[in-house]
């Protein structure tokens, strides 16, 4: 929704009854299990959740409307890392120990956004429009810092000397997390201040530009969205429960708490990307793609490799080699892709058919 428009009611409805959900468990001590009961509650829960998740993102776009380029799409990538981080400490911090929580879903994030997101947002671009442009500077500059992060995090913690892998030692930990903050940094500030320019598009049609809200719409958006965050992170700990009571039950394999927590955060932003590449504006929907797998790596690994040292839990990183191939595929495709600012079906095909061998090895490694 733009925002011109009137607030919608889902967007301060559903974090109201996330908030109201977390107190009525909490007040009466639920705890979720396996009938129909539980199964009802799982429903409910799933619903809101997913509710309050969007009611985060729509109030992230109204204000992201409201600053212009390329911060809009900033705030909204930072709003759903939030998100992430809240759902994948609080299922680590679970009393079923998940090590390799954090890995499994910084790399599906990784795959999703840049196989199935921008292969489905190129695809629909090239039915549309045939070819769509982008800035091959922007794309560049986040495919260098992708690259560098998901190397030092992902694959580095296999071939460590100090301690056997795939895990970092303490002291390595704190650097890689020290390094990965500061690599972020100076890439935000690339995107906001240094080089703005290299993300932003002139589109064909002419729109983009700022919208007008008013200065008390623009506070309660942003309250809204505070509200809205705080909601997810309550209710982070609940859905945990059923993802692991769904995990056992059907027998998933361990990366299958990681691809579905990835999933769930990756939907609303996801919708905005593809919606983005409708409107003929795939460099929004390049920054939203991008931009979030950076800002997974750069914000998740840090907060998640803090909280594990804070509380003496064990954080498994390094990748195996069939992921390690999979993802060093993705970034020479991504290459290719990103080489020329031009797009067609055929490129989207091709990511699309990788993020379908990745969901297909989830299952039948």
């Amino acid at each position: 929704m733009s925002a011109h428009g009137p607030m919608p009611r889902s967007s301060w409805i559903f974090p109201a009854l996330a908030v109201l959900l977390f107190l009525i468990v909490t007040a009466t001590g639920y705890g979720f299990t396996l009938s129909a009961g539980g199964g009802l509650f799982a429903i409910v829960l799933l619903v809101i959740l997913f509710g309050t998740v969007f009611a985060a993102v729509h109030h992230s776009e109204v204000i992201a409307e409201r600053i212009g380029e390329p911060f809009g799409t900033l705030l909204l990538t930072l709003a759903v890392t939030i998100i992430e981080v809240a759902l994948i400490t609080t299922i680590m911090l679970g009393d079923k120990p998940a090590p390799a929580l954090a890995r499994d879903t910084v790399f599906a994030v990784v795959m999703i956004v840049c196989n199935g997101l921008v292969g489905l947002c190129i695809f629909i671009g090239g039915l549309c429009y045939r070819e769509q442009g982008f800035q091959v500077s922007g794309a560049n500059v986040y495919l260098s810092v992708l690259i560098a992060l998901a190397t030092l995090t992902l694959i580095m913690p296999n071939y460590t000397l100090t301690t056997p892998g795939p895990f970092f030692s303490t002291l390595q930990l704190g650097f890689v997390d020290l390094v990965t903050i500061v690599l972020y940094g100076v890439f935000l500030y690339t995107q906001t201040v240094l080089h703005k320019d290299y993300f932003v598009h002139e589109r064909a049609d002419g729109e983009g530009g700022e919208a007008h809200l008013s200065g008390r719409m623009l506070g309660l958006t942003i309250a809204l969205l505070l509200v809205s965050l705080l909601a997810v992170v309550l209710l982070a700990k609940k859905f945990s429960l059923v993802v692991d009571a769904v995990a056992d039950r059907i027998g998933a394999p361990p990366a299958f708490a990681g691809l579905l927590v990835a999933l769930l955060i990756l939907m609303p932003e996801g919708v905005s990307a593809i919606a983005a590449a409708r409107k003929n504006d795939l460099q929004k929907s390049i920054n939203l793609a991008l931009g979030s797998s950076i800002a997974t790596i750069g914000l998740t690994i840090p907060a998640v490799g803090l909280a594990s040292y804070v509380l003496d839990k064990e954080l498994l990183l390094g990748l195996n080699p069939q992921n390690t191939t999979l993802m060093f595929l993705t970034f020479l495709l991504s290459m290719l892709t990103f080489g020329t600012g031009r797009t067609n079906i055929l490129f989207g095909l091709v990511h699309m058919v990788v993020f379908a061998v990745f969901v297909f090895m989830v299952f039948v490694p």
